[in-house]
Formats: C-alpha cells, structure tokens, sequence
C-alpha cells in the first residue's frame, strides 16, 4: 500500500497540515515512501527551498515517479475511459495500485478515474 500524493495534498504539506504530515510519518516508519509524479510537482513548484521549503521537505522524502511515454499512454487511455480532460490526475491513478491511499484535494475527480481504472483505491481528502 502506498500513500500518492496529488497537488493539493503538496499545497496541503506546504501549508503545514499536521494530520498530513503525521500521515506521511506513518508511510515511512513501515518502509513505504509517500510518491506522486513529475507532472503534479510542476504544478506546485514555485521556486526553491527556502520560499517553499516544506514543499521541498516533503518532496525529499517522496518517491517521484517520472512522467514519462509509458505512463502518460496509460493516462491518455484512462482519461478516455473515464471521460476526463486532466493528464495530471489521470497519470497519478495510473501509477496507482488497488490497496494505494490518495491524498487529494479533488476527491470527485480521483474517485472518478479510480472507477475507470478499476482500482479499489481509499481516497483522502487533503
């Protein structure tokens, strides 16, 4: 099981939500380090470490996976099954497994591609 972070849980980690960070703890004490993509962390990178350094923190301990042809095919196939336009949250339930926990701040959306993908997924609201 693994804890995918979408952009709004960063902006939440950013903003210093202390259930969330505790939640991360959790991941990795048990050795199953929090992961998003490429593509969610260019939506919330504003500039550097020492304007966004509880972004960054988090980011440090997040496993980021890369955007790459692969995924961004499953994505596309995903956005169609799932009737949706946004590449970057279909690419987040893309890299996902059943059991994983999202962290967003879109549940509609996640749960919406999660169906599509046939993932049983628990979704968090961030």
């Amino acid at each position: 099981m693994s804890l995918v972070l979408d952009a709004g849980a960063l902006i939440a980690l950013e903003r210093d939500a202390s259930a969330l960070w505790e939640r991360m703890e959790e991941a990795h004490r048990v050795g199953c380090p929090p992961m998003t993509h490429g593509g969610v962390v260019a939506q919330v990178w504003r500039g550097g470490s020492g304007r966004q350094f509880r972004l960054a923190r988090a980011l440090f301990g997040t496993i980021v996976v890369p955007l790459d042809e692969s995924l961004g095919r499953r994505a596309g196939v995903l956005q169609a099954r799932a009737g949706r336009f946004d590449a970057i949250d279909a690419a987040l339930v893309a890299m996902c497994s059943s059991g994983d926990q999202i962290v967003t701040s879109d549940p509609h959306d996640i749960a919406a591609l999660a169906d599509a993908a046939r993932l049983d997924v628990d979704i968090l609201l961030a």
